[in-house]
């Protein structure tokens, strides 16, 4: 049977998501305990690959398994086998069509930045420390040309390896909560690095760095150069992963 999975993680000590040579990453450990729990060799498919340092509350994952676990078992059985850092939220049977990445209709991004005088030590390895004031009300302004379909090239690493950089933005969201100050970005599909550009930039405008509607000059131009430093893995986390066709994109 297939089954899907909801699996947050910790990515601070992992070297991003997918499978590599001589590399502690989320996907290997999560194919090593099937291996154990099923004597199976088996491959996990996720939503995305998430880069080193990112965490996650809700990647997907889905894998094929012939064992005779009962599915209410799944869960115990797999955090039973896991690294503390890495908990499954939930399993269920899926169609043997569904595939977690070809399926996905919209992902969910969430940045965030501890915006205190002094570094809330219980959230460095989950948050950004930006000690300087931020004007959130400017970021959001430059955030609403970013939403739409654009070409992100400008938003996007140098070293992705991927032609069509056009990508639909439903929503980028930039709101404080206490000293807290989080980047939400809500679309179709993110290019290698997007979210953690796109929040870099925005720091910019916060930091009066520059002008809000300079965000539509950048994109433009789609020249990487025009855009901001990519702001630090740790603050990021795939919040949520959309299946199906009536799905809020707000």
């Amino acid at each position: 049977m297939r089954l899907k999975c909801v699996v947050a993680y910790d990515g601070t000590d992992y070297s991003g998501f997918q499978v590599q040579p001589d590399q502690i990453t989320i996907q290997g450990e999560i194919e090593a305990a099937l291996q154990r729990i099923t004597g199976e060799e088996i491959q996990v498919y996720g939503s995305g690959r998430t880069d080193a340092g990112v965490h996650a509350r809700g990647q997907v994952i889905h894998f094929d398994t012939g064992s005779h676990i009962p599915l209410d078992k799944w869960r115990f059985v797999l955090n039973n086998q896991l690294p503390d850092a890495i908990v499954v939220r939930s399993v269920e049977e899926a169609d043997e069509s569904f595939h977690a990445r070809f399926d996905v209709q919209v992902k969910e991004y969430r940045y965030c930045i501890d915006n205190a005088p002094v570094a809330d030590v219980f959230r460095h390895r989950y948050a950004d420390h930006i000690r300087f004031p931020l004007d959130v009300e400017a970021m959001q302004q430059a955030a609403r040309h970013l939403e739409g379909k654009h070409d992100f090239t400008s938003f996007c690493s140098a070293k992705t390896y991927v032609e069509d950089k056009v990508r639909t933005v439903y929503r980028v969201k930039v709101e404080r909560s206490g000293h807290e100050v989080w980047v939400t970005c809500r679309g179709n599909g993110f290019l290698y690095n997007m979210v953690r550009i796109i929040v870099g930039t925005l720091v910019e405008v916060g930091q009066g760095k520059r002008a809000p509607d300079e965000l539509k000059e950048i994109l433009l131009a789609c020249d990487r150069e025009r855009a901001g430093k990519t702001a630090p893995a740790k603050g990021l986390t795939m919040w949520e992963v959309y299946y199906g066709t009536n799905i809020s994109k707000d």
